[in-house]
């Protein structure tokens, strides 16, 4: 292309019939990289691969922050899940933009998991209610945004 079609916009088809090059539509695949909801979802993806890490690194420290008594098996556990977490962060970060909605809904499978899995230890009463509550409400948001998502992929 020429200085002077990159400047006006044209291709030497547009300049022959006179009309404006067009600009080309955004596709179905371009649309999940933008938006409020696509920065959402990277905000999400980012803290993922934060609270995993943090989970890795410390774990007693978050048990003792979410008011759960230390232990080696919960240290365990909670390393495996900041594995998962990071896992599906870097995932869905990292992914080419048409593969990004498929980490995008196996972030959502987890998220509803764990989110029926909180309400159920709610409803038992088996953990301290703020803890429960709290991881509830989170993995709940992650729930809401990555179902949001979903619904509009497929609408």
């Amino acid at each position: 292309m020429n200085t002077r079609e990159e400047s006006t916009g044209t291709t030497p088809a547009d300049r022959t019939t006179g009309t404006p090059a067009a600009t080309p539509a955004a596709t179905p695949a371009d649309e999940p990289d933008r938006g409020a909801l696509a920065a959402a979802l990277r905000g999400l993806a980012a803290g993922r691969i934060v609270l995993g890490a943090a989970a890795i690194v410390a774990p007693h420290a978050m048990a003792k922050a979410s008011g759960v008594r230390p232990s080696p098996e919960l240290g365990y556990m909670t390393r495996i899940f900041g594995a998962r977490a990071i896992a599906l962060g870097l995932g869905y970060l990292t992914a080419p933009g048409p593969e990004r909605s498929r980490w995008q809904r196996l972030a959502l499978l987890v998220d509803v998991l764990d989110t029926a899995h909180g309400a159920a230890r709610l409803a038992r009463g088996d953990l301290p209610r703020a803890t429960a509550l709290g991881y509830t409400a989170l993995t709940g948001a992650y729930m809401a945004v990555g179902a949001t998502r979903l619904v509009r992929d497929l609408s």
